[in-house]
This record gives structure tokens, C-alpha cells and sequence, in this order.
């Protein structure tokens, strides 16, 4: 046996050596570039759909406001994506960073697939840097007609031994460091999903290990034009490449057949859910379409990073997104800025816009994930180096709790309890509480220079007194450690403290707060490299 696994371990390193040479020799190129594709738009009438006459009929006396709600609960995020691919008759776009193929994400799919059957066009543009080991269940689904799918800036190699995917991005770090984090659902370019949200168990907080925290924001009317021209500029792009281009064509109808076998079982396990009754019901998309359940209609612009944001030259702005449109409004403000973000890292730029917003006496207030709910110990760490600027600069610092002592709070449940460990996910900005950000991007260096982001700023002091009460439901005592400076922030041997609940009692913990030892020194550790551009 042992000689068995030496020749095997062997083949493995030798097909490794030839991997590597060959994909250094076209490091550059973009696999499948030269593959024929054609161009495709969102739907020109979305009005003659049965989702579109409501959506406009609502809209009508309100242009050119659009109409929102946001999504807070991790089920509802699933629940309304089932009923609207379910509501869907023309056209379905689905762009995003990840989607598992776990038990909702075999079910969207499933839901996906009978769109296809009835006549719906299907376009799903996904990034490559984590489809690998599931690609092939999201990929069986383009053996199905009507269904389109992408690929965003993809690898050579496509099997599932990562150590080949290692030595690739080594080769060519450059390009494949270069990520799509958008989210985007859009129904017959009437109603669309835009957040933080990928697709997942994890996401929708339907169990599993750990659950994220998250937003999902329902757009319907004008708005949604704009968002369906940001996924037609991705999907036409030359970075996006068709499936068919990297697997030798599409995949055959048995791979899909056995998707399907596999998608009706997850069906059968899981229908007793509550969470797949409720989509089943029809609602809240039902009533949210008619008018029944009132939407909030305002003014909102598409904050959207280019396809090619990559090739920004040296010495122009970086970020395009997050210096162009969230700062001038996070600086524009006048009492108050709020920040969620679960990767906390500024940068440079990011603390120059913090102290000029300090500095005019405008209160910051930032929520974040602490160590031992951080899913992405790399950006822990490199956070850390974060923690006294942005404390000398005056601002109110508050770290997640993996386990909230209250998970219930304003705007509904906070924590399902389905799981044993929660994590911040949620990226969110509340301006004045008068306006919001709710998107794809992290306040970090990778959101600000490798990955491309998308999100909308909503003028609606409604929606932004609603992010708000749910911040200040996160950042309670029981739920979050408030990190200071002790005993005082102008004593020479000042030292940082996290101070938290425990059954109604104060805490203050010296240390910072972590699940073992061995995690804070890991942390420790990492900060001390020159990573944070990674995260």
C-alpha cells in the first residue's frame, strides 16, 4: 500500500513539474480568450412581464424613485431567491463570487433548472477563485438549453488537486490575484438582489458550522436597469469565459441528469424545513410585487467597479468604487458615520478619510469581527496593526462575538441558533443616518485594489435607521467586546482592553479574546508580514 501511495504521490509531482512549465509559458494568457462567444444584453422590455406591469404600475407615481427592502435574515435571503427565479419568465441573471453547491445551493439551482425548462434565459457569470472542487455540479447545469455560464478571469488548471492551483497562481500571481466579489440576482430586468450575500448554507444561516451575518437589499423599478448594465459589462467582457472554452465543450446530459437526481433528493431531505414551506408560499415576493407589502421608494445610484479595474495605471485613483462614491459621502458627512465591515483594513487612504472625518468632530462608529469570529485569519491579523490608529483617531471600535448573548434585535433575529458559531459578513455604510451603502465591498485593501465590487447607495433615512438600530444590536454589550484604551488613552503605558457582558456583568478582558492560545499567537504572528494588500 505504502508503495502504491509513493507512486502515486510521485505521478502527482512529475504532472505538477509539467503543469508548471507549461502554464509558465502562457502565464499571461487568459485560457479559453479566443474561444467564439456572443454578445448578449438584459431584457429591452421587462415591462411585459408579469413581475414587470407590477413593479411599474407601483413605480409609475414614484419616478424616479425605485422601491427597496432590506433582507437582514439569512432564510428570507434564500426564501426570495426561490421565488424569484419561481416568479421569473424572461430572463434570469445570477453573477457571484461563490456558489456552494450545499443544500440551498443545489435547491436555487434546482429552481434554476425549471426556469430553464419553461423558457427562461439563464446567464450565470461566476468567479474562479473558489469553484474549485464544485465546479463540476455548476458547470453540468450549462448541459441544460437556456442556461449560459461564465467564468471570471478563470485558472488552467481545472481539477481539484490544490497544490497544481498553488504553483499556477504562483506563476501568475498578478493576474489571478485579480478577483470578481460582485453579488447580483436580477429577474427579468425588473426586480434584483444586491449585497453581500453569496449562495450557501453558511450565508443564508440554515446551518453548518458557523453562520454569516449579512444583508441582502430587494431593488425594484429604475434602479434595476442600471444594476442588469453592470452584469452586461461583466458578462460581454473578454475576462468572463465561457464554460464550454475550458471543459472541452459543454458537459454531457448524463452529468446533468445525475444533477437533477441529485437536486430531488436534497428536495425530498429537506422539504419538512421551514424555510423551503415558506418559499414554497409564494411570499413576501408576492405581496412585495403587488403593493401589498409597501416597499421604501427612493433615490439610489450603482456603485460599481469596472470589469477592467486591474489595468488602472499606477498614480491613478485605486478603489475606484470606495474613493469615488462611498468616501465623498462617508467625508460629506456631518454627525455621524457607521461602518460593518468583517475585514477591517484601511490602509493608508482608508485612515487619511477617517481623520479628516474626525477631525470636523463627526462621529465614527465601526463594527467589525473580532478574533475568534474572523472566518479569515489573515485579515485578522493584519487588522490588528489597525487597532491604535484608528482608536487615537476617536473612534467607537467594536468587535463581533462568535456567540451573541442576545441574538435576537431590531430588525428581527441576529443569530438562528441553527449553528454554534456566528460571524460579521455585512458590508454597510449609514451616512447622518439619512443615506446608506449596502454592497459587495469590504473596508480592506484587497476590496480597494484586487477584487471588483458592486453595491448601491440608497438616500433613505428609513433604510438607514434600520441598518442602524441593527448595528446598535450587534455592538450591545452581550453580543460584541467595545475595545478601549485603558486606563487611559494619554497615560504612557495605556493598554487596550475588550470590554464585554457576560449574564448581565461588565467584563474586561487584558489579552485580546480568542478560542485557544495558539489563535492569538497565530495572529500575532501574521501581523508581523507584509500581507495586508492580500486581504
Amino acid at each position: 500500500m505504502k508503495t502504491q501511495n509513493m507512486i502515486t504521490v510521485g505521478r502527482r509531482l512529475l504532472l505538477l513539474l509539467v503543469a508548471a512549465v507549461a502554464i509558465g509559458g502562457c502565464a499571461t494568457i487568459i485560457p479559453g480568450s479566443d474561444y467564439p462567444r456572443r454578445e448578449s444584453v438584459a431584457l429591452e422590455n421587462p415591462g411585459s412581464t408579469k413581475i414587470g406591469r407590477g413593479i411599474e404600475a407601483l413605480a409609475k407615481e414614484r419616478t424616479p424613485n425605485s422601491g427597496f427592502r432590506l433582507l437582514p435574515v439569512g432564510p428570507d435571503g434564500f426564501i426570495t431567491r426561490m421565488q424569484m427565479v419561481d416568479a421569473a419568465e424572461r430572463t434570469l441573471d445570477v453573477q457571484y463570487f461563490i456558489i456552494q453547491m450545499d443544500s440551498t445551493g443545489k435547491l436555487i439551482a434546482g429552481q434554476i433548472l425549471d426556469a430553464a425548462q419553461r423558457g427562461v434565459r439563464v446567464r450565470i457569470l461566476i468567479d474562479d477563485s473558489n469553484a474549485s472542487g464544485r465546479e463540476s455540479q455548476i458547470v453540468a447545469l450549462s448541459a441544460q438549453p437556456g442556461i449560459e455560464i461564465r467564468v471570471f478571469n478563470p485558472f488552467w488548471y481545472r481539477g481539484n488537486f490544490m497544490p497544481f492551483r498553488a504553483f499556477e497562481f504562483a506563476l501568475n500571481s498578478t493576474r489571478l490575484d485579480y478577483r470578481m466579489h460582485n453579488k447580483l440576482f436580477v429577474v427579468d430586468n425588473e426586480v434584483a438582489l444586491v449585497g453581500g450575500r453569496n449562495i450557501g448554507d453558511e450565508y443564508f444561516q440554515v446551518g453548518g458550522e458557523f453562520e454569516f451575518g449579512d444583508y441582502d437589499v430587494f431593488a425594484a423599478g429604475p434602479i434595476v436597469r442600471k444594476l442588469s448594465a453592470t452584469f452586461d459589462a461583466y458578462w460581454n467582457n473578454a475576462i468572463s469565459i465561457p464554460v464550454e472554452a475550458l471543459f472541452n465543450g459543454k458537459p454531457r446530459d448524463k452529468a446533468l441528469e445525475e444533477f437533477r437526481q441529485d437536486v430531488a433528493s436534497e428536495r425530498r431531505e429537506l422539504g419538512h424545513q421551514p424555510y423551503l414551506q415558506r418559499a414554497a408560499a409564494g411570499e413576501p415576493l408576492a405581496s412585495m410585487v403587488s403593493g401589498k407589502f409597501p416597499l421604501t421608494w427612493a433615490g439610489a445610484t450603482v456603485v460599481v467597479d469596472s470589469p477592467d479595474k486591474s489595468k488602472v495605471e499606477k498614480g491613478e485613483i485605486v478603489g475606484r468604487l470606495m474613493h469615488r462614491s462611498v468616501a465623498n459621502a462617508a467625508i460629506a458627512s456631518k454627525s455621524e458615520v457607521m461602518m460593518v465591515s468583517p475585514y477591517l483594513i484601511p490602509g493608508r487612504e482608508g485612515m487619511n478619510m477617517i481623520r479628516d472625518i474626525r477631525s470636523r468632530n463627526v462621529r465614527v462608529r465601526v463594527l467589525t469581527n473580532s478574533l475568534e469570529s474572523n472566518d479569515v485569519l489573515g485579515a485578522h491579523a493584519a487588522y490588528t496593526n489597525y487597532r491604535e490608529p484608528l482608536l487615537d483617531a476617536g473612534v467607537e471600535l467594536f468587535e463581533v462575538r462568535p456567540i451573541l448573548g442576545k441574538p435576537g434585535g431590531s430588525g428581527g433575529v441576529i443569530q438562528s441558533g441553527m449553528s454554534g458559531h456566528f460571524a460579521l459578513h455585512a458590508k454597510a455604510f449609514v451616512f447622518d443616518r439619512q443615506k446608506l451603502f449596502i454592497g459587495s465591498m469590504n473596508f480592506d485593501q484587497r476590496s480597494l485594489h484586487l477584487n471588483t465590487e458592486l453595491g448601491l447607495i440608497i438616500e433613505s433615512p428609513e433604510l438607514a435607521r434600520q441598518v442602524a438600530a441593527r448595528f446598535e444590536s450587534i455592538a450591545q454589550p452581550a453580543n460584541s467586546y467595545q475595545v478601549l484604551f485603558r486606563p487611559d488613552a494619554s497615560s504612557p503605558d495605556r493598554r487596550i482592553v475588550w470590554r464585554t457582558e457576560n449574564d448581565k456583568k461588565t467584563i474586561e478582558y487584558d489579552a485580546e479574546p480568542a478560542s485557544c492560545s495558539l489563535q492569538r499567537i497565530h495572529s500575532n504572528l501574521l501581523a508581523l508580514l507584509p500581507l495586508e494588500q492580500e486581504y
